[in-house]
């Protein structure tokens, strides 16, 4: 495989925001068409609540920087969520408007207010005074920034210890430019820790700092690890040049768009790619290849349509992007020449009655076995639990994933959870995970209140 063989300009050109950013006049426009409902559904259908009303009549008597801190009140990775919220599903897809007409475009006009904000470098949040307490964080995403900040305002003293080299989370690494620049992400951590709150990164827990040095040294701690690391298929031919994990390949174009282009024409993409998985990260993954120029993208699922976990308008998105479909079907074996992948061996499948998670069941149609040709096999099957650091601070888990009350309070009661890490049902979503940092700060504040009154 060698890199792209598109120019700098194309690769500009396919890596820019899919949804350009909306202009003083557009924006007035936009707002002005809301109605500025009484008990409006679409604050109900956002997870963090944000009065969403309010900020777009704000935005429509030109109090740009007033619809932000609205907006920052109930969400401050807003920035973010503006761009990967899927607004379809949430507030837009609740829009009165939405009825009879073209639903109002909550995303791009709560995104409109937090550029103004961010381009001018405005904090228009207050914290309280030192309160003398100590909160360790574990991990710079969304949930773990949102918890921090909103903890900071409280005035308490945070640090959030991260393992990777740049904070953020999937917002800096893992979801793709087109939706989320890199520079938005870091953007918002530069944010957080305006409010007071240290981070520290390259800091791994359990290698670095032990799980026992942070509960003799913080009052609490709130675990917001997301998940680790994809997992192996189980199949021969995981070692072939070829092979690769759908995160990884994503994490080289943020990257890219960080240090420049030219690190992501470097980037090796094959001309028959086929991505394992249905999830939102191989919907990324796939489109990722063909914009930098594969032939042909297929993406393998064992499953039907039905049940492949991305969302419909995603899939819609990558049907028109040209990416194809193997449905029900299930690989058996990377297949390579010379050390290098050449073709996926895959058994046709069949549904069978409903597991405990609601989805069918799956089985081999006898003798259906058939070979994708392809030379690059991307894997996005999901990630590992983080097993080792859940025991390190012996927490009860459910199915692998943290287990917490409705406070967010796991079994152990100086450690808190939020995140993927405690996503053993429902939709992992970074405006979930950032409501999550909420509730937890909220509950922790409570619980330190308490204990020292």
């Amino acid at each position: 495989m060698d890199g792209s063989k598109l120019s700098l300009d194309e690769l500009k050109d396919r890596f820019s925001e899919i949804k350009p950013a909306l202009s003083k006049r557009e924006a007035s426009i936009e707002a002005n068409r809301c109605l500025y409902c009484f008990d409006a559904p679409c604050i109900a259908a956002c997870p963090t609540s944000i009065d969403v009303p309010t900020f777009i009549h704000k935005i429509s008597t030109d109090n740009v920087l007033g619809a932000a801190t609205t907006i920052l009140e109930a969400n401050l990775l807003a920035a973010t969520c503006s761009r990967v919220c899927p607004v379809e599903e949430l507030c837009e897809g609740a829009c009165v408007l939405g009825t009879d007409h073209k639903p109002i475009e909550i995303g791009r006009l709560q995104r409109y207010a937090m550029d103004y904000l961010y381009d001018r470098d405005l904090m228009p949040l207050t914290t309280a005074p030192p309160n003398g307490k100590k909160v360790a964080v574990i991990g710079a995403g969304p949930a773990g920034l949102s918890c921090a900040g909103e903890l900071a305002k409280l005035g308490y003293q945070v640090t959030v210890l991260e393992k990777q080299n740049l904070p953020g989370g999937l917002s800096t690494y893992g979801i793709v430019v087109m939706r989320e620049p890199i520079r938005i992400a870091l953007e918002e951590v530069e944010f957080v820790k305006k409010l007071g709150v240290e981070i520290k990164t390259g800091v791994e827990v359990g290698k670095d700092i032990s799980a026992k040095d942070l509960l003799e040294q913080y009052d609490a701690v709130f675990i917001a690890t997301g998940m680790g690391k994809v997992p192996d298929l189980g199949i021969p031919g995981e070692d072939l040049s070829g092979v690769s994990e759908a995160l990884s390949f994503i994490a080289e174009t943020k990257l890219a768009e960080k240090e420049g282009l030219e690190r992501l024409s470097k980037l090796p993409v094959g001309r028959r790619v086929a991505v394992i998985g249905a999830g939102n990260t191989a919907i990324d993954a796939a489109t990722i290849a063909k914009r930098l120029g594969a032939d042909n993208v297929t993406i393998v699922y064992r499953r039907s349509a039905e049940e492949m976990p991305a969302y419909d308008f995603e899939y819609e998105f990558i049907k028109n992007e040209g990416v194809e479909f193997r449905f029900l079907s299930q690989p058996l074996e990377i297949l390579g020449e010379n050390g290098q992948v050449s073709g996926l061996r895959c058994d046709k499948m069949q549904l069978g009655e409903p597991g405990d998670d609601g989805r069918h069941q799956v089985s081999p149609v006898p003798n259906s076995e058939f070979t994708l040709e392809c030379d690059q096999v991307i894997k996005a099957i999901g990630q590992e639990k983080l097993l080792e650091l859940f025991a390190a601070f012996e927490l009860e888990l459910k199915r692998g994933y943290v287990k917490v009350d409705e406070t967010l309070r796991s079994s152990n009661p100086q450690v808190f959870a939020g995140g993927d890490c405690i996503r053993a049902g429902g939709l992992a979503m970074t405006v979930t995970a950032t409501e999550d940092g909420k509730i937890a700060a909220k509950s922790i504040h409570n619980w330190l209140l308490e204990t020292t009154s």
